[in-house]
């Protein structure tokens, strides 16, 4: 990532509702005199637009004030949040999609402790969602998943286990990292009840 501006700790990520990913077009496509149109990839990072929804209480909606400000630049600066996708929740590079009014904040009655709760919505543009890798999918698509976990699990256990003490430290982190994402495509792969 290539910002320096973060997403305030003290300040709640988006609610699930109004939530969603919309990919923008990166396509051209050429209508022919005669036959199939022809399409071709303009580009690999494509920008996607983010809804998003956040409940503040009036102390938090005034430090979000404050940050859009000073730290967002009334939309025009980009900054790391958070966000669900495919991969579950990662690091994103987000503006505030500028125009007339880059985000509505409404007030509403019986906040906590009785206050004011400001529902506050926008669109985050986001640069380049991260998804999962070309290697990865094709590990996947190609290997037994329940087969390729177990691989993992066991590479887990000799780095953890079997040679603790040895001044591996690079290798452990790699293996932790692996056995994570590993199991993070693997969960998403299981069928649901």
């Amino acid at each position: 990532m290539t910002t320096s501006i973060s997403w305030p700790s003290r300040l709640p990520l988006p609610t699930f509702e109004g939530y969603g990913i919309e990919p923008q077009d990166a396509v051209s496509r050429t209508d022919m005199e005669a036959g199939a149109a022809r399409q071709r990839r303009r580009f690999t990072a494509v920008p996607t637009r983010i809804p998003v929804r956040w409940r503040f209480s009036a102390n938090e909606f005034a430090l979000f004030e404050a940050w859009f400000h000073w730290m967002a630049e009334d939309a025009a600066g980009w900054f790391a949040i958070s966000l669900l996708g495919g991969i579950g929740m990662v690091a994103h590079e987000a503006r505030f999609l500028g125009g007339s009014s880059p985000y509505k904040a409404q007030p509403r009655r019986g906040g906590r402790d009785g206050g004011v709760t400001w529902i506050t919505t926008a669109v985050l543009e986001v640069r380049q969602r991260p998804v999962m890798s070309g290697d990865v999918l094709q590990l996947v698509f190609e290997e037994d998943p329940a087969a390729l976990m177990a691989a993992v699990a066991r590479a887990h256990d000799v780095i953890h286990f079997v040679l603790p003490g040895t001044d591996i430290s690079g290798l452990r982190r790699a293996a932790d990292g692996l056995h994570s994402a590993v199991q993070s495509v693997l969960s998403d792969l299981r069928p649901r009840s």
